[in-house]
């Protein structure tokens, strides 16, 4: 593995923050376009636990891997630090009133609001849900027929989204948004086309053919649409005021803060895109890297299948779910190679120690959610895919941390958890496949998230 230069003690003790990379800011930014999880063992074999980015046109970034930082930065009190001013990368996408870009009292309301569909019986209601759409759109796979996981798994999460999000289910808008949203998110699918979010300079409209206005335009179209669903369900609205439906959405329009006051419909529009780019792509990569390793390693593959054998043919979905195999699958597919290499950034409003070091205010610190899953001690031969590590051992908060941590988790964890255990379950019942090819699969920038490489292309056997 290609080590980075290491700085003299006497040159490191002169820096503010610790061991700073030794590379210009531009290469360390194309690296971490281009090859992020090789950059980061590359940090990691030459400056450890905690290191710290020069990426150019950001703030430095300072990176923690060990677990008992990150437990104290997960649990330190919110108004030590900002999260939503270390995601403004997502702000021209997401817009301002979404809750991943808010900070203080506002992004504590916002949770409030939003908190309720994506926990308890509302997101066991979904399995079925999800399990009908899976076997829908698996049926249209036919024996011999060569497809593409990377294709195929958006398509199954975006219908998720569809329904159970946006509560969509047919007519001329559900048609209409479902392309508009894959036409947008396909405008930042390769590592030179996801350069503009990571490039200010190149964020600008100049007409409907460059690549920053074609982003524009497409989210322009996804914004006009969703107001129209919005003011139609207003319209549908009973008289005494519940919404036209069960989905997220209508409990969204339903949903009032401690005030009385319900969401403005900017509000709405962006927590509605966010759920989708939150939703729709890491759980579609998640899935296509379980069904690379399950294919590819016979042994987990021959455990699995014994386990889904064994249910009963009207096994309940949550039955399904809380299979201990199965979620180990899911579990290590997200661990070895997760679909963001960090959590949110976070910012300190003050100064601040952390382990061995003191931070000044407006430092940008992450929890390297790669580096803590690769790390040896918590993970042996980390770079072999093993669900058994899951049912060996349970792991903290601190240890596994694939939807982030603290007042920054992912609200939608528990939902993307059971779908993706429920899609890999069914499609796993409803086929059998083979890999295609037998050539390796690694990470590949896809916006600002890690996908396959090669999307993973299945043979369909039955």
């Amino acid at each position: 593995m290609k080590t980075l230069q290491k700085k003299t003690v006497r040159e490191r003790a002169s820096q503010p923050l610790p061991n700073p990379v030794e590379l210009s800011s531009l290469r360390q930014l194309i690296n971490w376009i281009a090859r992020p999880y090789e950059f980061m063992d590359e940090c990691i074999e030459t400056y450890g636990d905690t290191f710290t980015m020069h990426l150019f046109g950001f703030r430095p970034l300072v990176f923690f891997s060990d677990p008992q930082s990150i437990k104290a930065l997960f649990s330190a009190d919110a108004k030590q630090f900002d999260a939503g001013r270390g995601q403004d990368i997502l702000r021209p996408l997401l817009g301002d009133n979404s809750v991943i870009v808010m900070d203080g009292a506002r992004h504590q309301r916002e949770r409030r609001l939003l908190m309720p569909p994506f926990h308890g019986a509302k997101v066991k209601s979904y399995g079925e849900v999800i399990c009908e759409i899976t076997s829908e759109i698996g049926d249209t796979w036919k024996p011999g027929e060569k497809i593409l996981a990377g294709e195929k798994m958006p398509e199954i999460t975006l219908e998720v989204i569809l329904q159970t999000v946006f509560g969509l289910r047919e007519g001329s808008r559900y048609r209409q948004l479902k392309i508009a949203l894959l036409d947008w998110l396909s405008l930042t699918a390769s590592p030179v086309s996801a350069s503009v979010l990571f490039l200010k300079w190149l964020q600008k409209d100049l007409g409907p053919w460059s690549p920053w206005g074609k982003i524009v335009r497409k989210r322009q179209e996804v914004y006009a649409l969703l107001q129209a669903e919005i003011e139609q369900r207003r319209a549908d609205s009973v008289a005494e005021g519940d919404a036209a439906g069960d989905d997220v959405l209508s409990l969204m329009l339903l949903a009032t803060d401690e005030t009385g006051q319900s969401m403005t419909d900017a509000e709405l529009k962006d927590e509605l895109v966010t759920m989708l780019f939150a939703g729709l792509e890491t759980t579609a990569i998640v899935l296509s890297w379980a069904l690379y390793w399950v294919h590819k390693l016979p042994d987990v593959k021959d455990k699995l299948m014994a386990e889904l054998n064994a249910l009963p043919t009207d096994a309940d979905p949550m039955a399904i779910a809380s299979l201990p195999y199965l979620s180990a699958v899911a579990s290590e597919s997200l661990r070895i190679y997760p679909v963001a290499p960090i959590t949110s950034p976070r910012i300190a409003t003050e100064a601040t120690t952390i382990g061995n070091h003191t931070f000044p205010a407006e430092t940008f610190i992450a929890p390297a959610i790669y580096a803590v899953h690769h790390r040896e001690d918590l993970y042996p031969d980390s770079q072999v895919f093993r669900p058994e590590r899951f049912l060996d051992r349970q792991f903290s908060a601190s240890e596994f941390i694939p939807f982030g941590g603290g007042s920054r988790r992912c609200i939608g964890y528990a939902l993307a958890k059971l779908e993706i255990n429920l899609v890999l379950a069914t499609l796993l019942k409803q086929h059998s496949f083979r890999l295609a090819t037998a050539e390796a699969v690694t990470p590949r920038r896809r916006g600002v998230v890690l996908a396959t490489s090669n999307g993973v292309p299945l043979i369909v056997q039955s």
